[in-house]
């Protein structure tokens, strides 16, 4: 079946971020009194979404969940708004994908992180539609978010690509029924061995090698 959608997981996929995000996290764990490692971040919350990050600090329905939050955004927003993260290969390869297909972005993200990112890097107007934490009741690995996805593109699973670079993302992808391309770089080789295949990088020759 020929693929009319081609969705893309936004931290550590579309945006070469997850070291950023690790960074802020880090600060907010030891700031909010339960430190983590590197190792712990990648190993246990990389891939999950924003208010299951806040929970695993602060437990569930913590009245402080809504400002762990706001600050990590912020702090977010203040080091990467100018699109940098997202690196021109990969900008290539959306805009080669874009010629072809519809294209979406489902994250665990807020959309007011995503959006600006995306925008800075010239690749806003792509888009049909951006799925954020916002948009669900349920993040990665539940199949919510790229439910609400393919029902927006007017995709199915089968003519659907999506791109993840986590365990939980690639999860959610499957059981919503899409074919999953793992990026390498964010999670071991090994947690990404449920995705259809693996790749060091985003760019157009893949793209042109998966699309035709």
């Amino acid at each position: 079946m020929p693929i009319r959608a081609v969705i893309f997981d936004f931290n550590g996929t579309l945006s070469n971020d997850e070291p950023v995000l690790c960074r802020i996290y880090l600060e907010l764990f030891a700031e909010y009194g339960t430190p983590i490692s590197d190792r712990e971040y990648y190993e246990r919350l990389s891939g999950l979404a924003e208010h299951t990050i806040a929970e695993v600090c602060l437990g569930p329905g913590d009245p402080r969940i809504p400002g762990f939050i706001r600050e990590r955004i912020d702090r977010y927003k203040r080091t990467v708004a100018d699109g940098s993260t997202v690196p021109e290969a990969t900008r290539a390869a959306v805009r080669f994908a874009g010629e072809r297909a519809r294209l979406a972005i489902v994250s665990g993200a807020a959309r007011e992180e995503i959006v600006p990112v995306v925008a800075a890097a010239g690749l806003g107007g792509l888009l049909a539609t951006v799925v954020a934490d916002d948009d669900v009741g349920r993040g990665k690995p539940d199949p919510e978010g790229y439910l609400l996805a393919l029902e927006a593109l007017g995709a199915a699973p089968g003519e659907t690509l999506v791109f993840e670079d986590t365990e939980a993302g690639i999860a959610s992808a499957k059981t919503a029924g899409a074919r999953v391309v793992a990026v390498l770089g964010t999670q071991a080789r090994e947690r990404l061995t449920q995705a259809d295949e693996l790749v060091e990088t985003i760019d157009v020759p893949l793209l042109r090698r998966l699309l035709g």
